[in-house]
C-alpha cells in the first residue's frame, strides 16, 4: 500500500500516525490465514501495535539505535522534521523506570568494583580471590604506617639535631639501591609464567621480610641506611614478582575477552582495601600502641590473607610440578 503526500500538504500529525498503524495490522490481519483462532490474533495484533508504537512515539522523531550503559537501556530518537543534524534534533529516551537511590548506589558501587557482566564474565573462583587480596592490601597499607612512622625516627626527621641535606641524601640512597635490586631481578622473569603462584606467595614473604627490616630501623638508628637498603631491596623484588604475576593471575578468571576489565576492577578493589587500612592505621598509631606487637598482628593477618589469595587462584595450564604430578597419578591409577 503506497500513500502519497502533496508538497502542500500539512505535516502528519501523531494520532494520524497511530491510526494509520492501527488501520494497517487491521487490514494485514484481514488478509491473513483463516485458520488462526480469533483470540490469538487479537494477542498479535496488539503486541505489533505496542512495538510499532514504542517505535513511533511521536509523528516527528524516528527510531536511531539502543543502547545499553551499565544495565541501563536507552533509545536514541531524531526529530525527522528538523533539516540540520545538530544535538538539538536528537531526543535519549530511557527504557526503564528510575531506580531507588538505594539500588544506584549499589550500581555506581558495581561500576568500580566488579567487572561488566558480573558473575558470568569471570570464573567461580574469582570472588575468593578478590576477597582475600582486599584482605591481604588492607593488611598491607596499615602496615605501611608503622614501618614510615619507624623509618622517618631512625632517619632523625623527628629529631632536631638531624640536617635536612643528610636526611634527604640517605632517603635517596634507599630508594636507589631498592630500583637496583629490582632491575637485576627482572631478568628472573621467564620463570614467573611457570610457577607464578609460589613465586607470587614468595614475593610476599619477602615484602613481609623488607617492612621487618624497615621496622628494626627503629631499634637501630644508627645502622638505618644498610637497614633501610636491604628492607627495599626485598621490597622491590617483591613488587616485581607481584606486577609480573598479576596479569597470568586475572588471565585465570576471564571468560572472553575481558582482561583489562578484570585487571582495572580488581586494582581498584586493592587499593580501596589499602586506604581504608592506611585510615584505620593512622587512628591506631595516635594512641600510641606496641610497635612490634601491632606489626606482628598485622603482619599474621597479612601473610594468612596471602595464602588463602594464592590458594583460590585455579590455574587451567600444566607447569613441570603440576605435570609430574598428573603423570605420577596416571601410572599409578591407568
Amino acid at each position: 500500500m503506497k500513500f502519497t503526500r502533496r508538497p502542500s500538504a500539512p505535516a502528519t500529525s501523531s494520532q494520524d500516525a497511530h491510526l494509520l498503524v492501527r488501520e494497517t495490522l487491521r487490514i494485514s490481519a484481514n488478509l491473513a490465514s483463516s485458520s488462526a483462532a480469533p483470540p490469538s490474533e487479537d494477542v498479535i495484533r496488539s503486541s505489533e501495535i505496542k512495538r510499532l508504537e514504542d517505535q513511533f512515539v511521536d509523528a516527528s522523531l524516528r527510531l536511531i539505535c539502543y543502547e545499553e550503559v551499565d544495565g541501563r537501556r536507552f533509545k536514541y530518537l531524531r526529530n525527522a522534521s528538523s533539516s540540520n543534524s545538530n544535538s538539538n534534533s536528537i531526543r535519549a529516551v530511557s527504557l526503564q523506570s528510575r531506580q531507588a537511590p538505594l539500588d544506584e548506589l549499589v550500581s555506581f558501587i558495581r561500576s568500580y568494583v566488579v567487572p561488566e557482566g558480573f558473575p558470568d564474565s569471570v570464573s567461580p573462583s574469582y570472588v575468593p580471590y578478590m576477597t582475600w587480596r582486599a584482605l591481604k592490601h588492607f593488611f598491607g597499607g596499615a602496615m605501611g604506617v608503622f614501618t614510615t612512622q619507624a623509618l622517618l625516627h631512625s632517619v632523625g626527621v623527628s629529631k632536631s639535631q638531624a640536617m635536612p641535606g643528610a636526611v634527604a641524601i640517605n632517603w635517596i640512597i634507599k630508594d636507589g639501591s631498592g630500583r637496583i635490586g629490582k632491575m637485576l631481578f627482572s631478568r628472573q622473569g621467564k620463570k614467573f609464567d611457570y610457577d607464578l603462584k609460589q613465586l607470587r606467595l614468595s614475593g610476599d614473604l619477602l615484602m613481609e621480610l623488607g617492612a621487618g627490616v624497615e621496622l628494626a630501623t627503629a631499634a637501630a638508628p644508627h645502622l638505618f641506611l644498610p637497614l633501610a637498603c636491604a628492607a627495599n631491596v626485598a621490597k622491590n623484588v617483591a613488587a616485581v614478582t607481584s606486577t609480573s604475576t598479576r596479569t597470568p593471575i586475572y588471565k585465570a578468571f576471564a571468560k572472553g575477552e575481558n582482561i583489562g576489565d578484570v585487571t582495572a576492577k580488581g586494582e581498584c578493589v586493592g587499593n580501596v582495601a589499602d586506604l581504608l587500612g592506611t585510615g584505620l592505621s593512622i587512628i591506631i598509631a595516635k594512641r600510641n600502641p606496641s610497635l612490634f606487637t601491632t606489626f606482628a598482628l598485622l603482619s599474621c593477618g597479612y601473610l594468612f590473607s596471602s595464602y588463602r589469595e594464592v590458594k583460590s587462584v585455579v590455574l587451567h595450564t600444566l607447569n613441570r610440578a603440576r605435570f609430574t604430578v598428573a603423570v605420577e597419578t596416571f601410572l599409578k591409577t591407568g
